[in-house]
């Protein structure tokens, strides 16, 4: 039986489906106990498995991402929630050194079966430390799996696939896609959801949208600017088709090139900045597969390499919307 329901609920019912099959799983962070996340990804599971699975934590990343290591390295697969992904510096080397790399270091013998849930994304003026991406950054060091979902069906399959793999995941959910009555809300991320366990493939990326003429590829709340960008090109006659990565490590590489190949065209769309990027990574992987064969350049609409503004209008500004990708669109068409 499937219902609508927002992202937050649909991943703290994945999580709390995980907990109720393993109870090796427990998860821990600040305000993800009684508050039930700021973000409310871990709504209910306070009352459900007790302060024994659902562990607040002090203000200290570094002390409980790091307690994450060790319980990993005993046999349990812990949740971790690092409340804003910008505040990932305090605990660097627990991540980037122990987490990533332990399984390699010690040739296989330890698991880090280890989940990091955090918030990503702007739109809503909170400035330059509470607005970022920075799923790029994660995504250059081997080791980590990165997991991005864009509405409440995906939110929900991933995070228990996540959980259940065996390598560390990072998983990224945007503010914006929520479901929070203090944002403003995306109606289409709010979609039907099985209320029966099940998983999506990290590494499959969906195509949303069919299309002709160009593909959009995208991540997140971007797939939504792409969306109604491809829309509205519709009527004027050009076919535009929209891939949602859904997860950059792995990433799906045939179906981007399958699109792109029979398009011949591409726009990469995304939060994140541009510089040494996610963008980048997918023209190079274009460029150098297809090259020749694509009928124009490919081109990138990302946020600028400048700090995230506190205005609401230079904000908007900057970040990638569906005009800029329209525009860009017909400017390739025609050309």
């Amino acid at each position: 039986m499937s219902r609508k329901i927002e992202m937050y609920k649909a991943i703290a019912e994945g999580i709390s489906q995980v907990m109720e099959n393993d109870d090796k799983v427990f998860i821990m962070g600040e305000d993800i106990g009684l508050y039930g996340g700021i973000f409310g990804a871990t709504t209910g599971l306070l009352s459900k498995f007790g302060s024994e699975r659902v562990k607040d934590t002090p203000i200290s990343e570094s002390a409980f991402i790091g307690s994450a290591v060790g319980a990993a390295s005993k046999g349990f697969r812990p949740i971790v929630e690092l409340m804003f992904v910008d505040f990932f510096g305090v605990a660097m080397d627990q991540i980037y050194n122990h987490i990533a790399k332990i399984h390699y270091m010690s040739n296989g013998n330890l698991k880090m079966p280890i989940t990091i849930l955090t918030a990503i994304g702007g739109n809503y003026s909170d400035a330059a430390q509470h607005s970022q991406n920075l799923y790029s950054l994660f995504s250059h060091t081997p080791g980590l799996k990165i997991v991005v979902p864009s509405n409440s069906y995906d939110a929900k399959g991933l995070v228990i696939s996540s959980i259940e793999d065996d390598n560390p995941v990072i998983f990224f959910f945007h503010k914006g896609l929520m479901g929070l009555n203090w944002m403003t809300l995306i109606e289409e991320s709010i979609q039907e959801v099985p209320e029966s366990k099940y998983t999506i493939p990290l590494g499959k990326a969906n195509i949303v949208k069919k299309g002709e003429d160009i593909t959009f590829i995208s991540i997140s709340r971007m797939v939504y600017e792409c969306l109604n960008a491809a829309k509205e090109l519709d009527i004027e006659g050009i076919s535009a088709e929209v891939i949602d990565l859904r997860t950059l490590v792995p990433l799906d590489t045939d179906t981007i090139l399958n699109s792109v190949r029979k398009t011949g065209r591409v726009i990469i769309v995304d939060e994140d900045y541009q510089n040494f990027s996610m963008s980048s990574e997918i023209v190079a992987l274009i460029s150098e597969n297809l090259g020749l064969s694509l009928k124009t350049n490919p081109k990138r609409i990302a946020y600028p390499n400048t700090p995230v503004p506190y205005s609401k209008v230079l904000e908007k500004f900057l970040l990638p919307n569906k005009e800029k990708i329209k525009q860009t669109a017909k400017n390739l068409i025609g050309g």
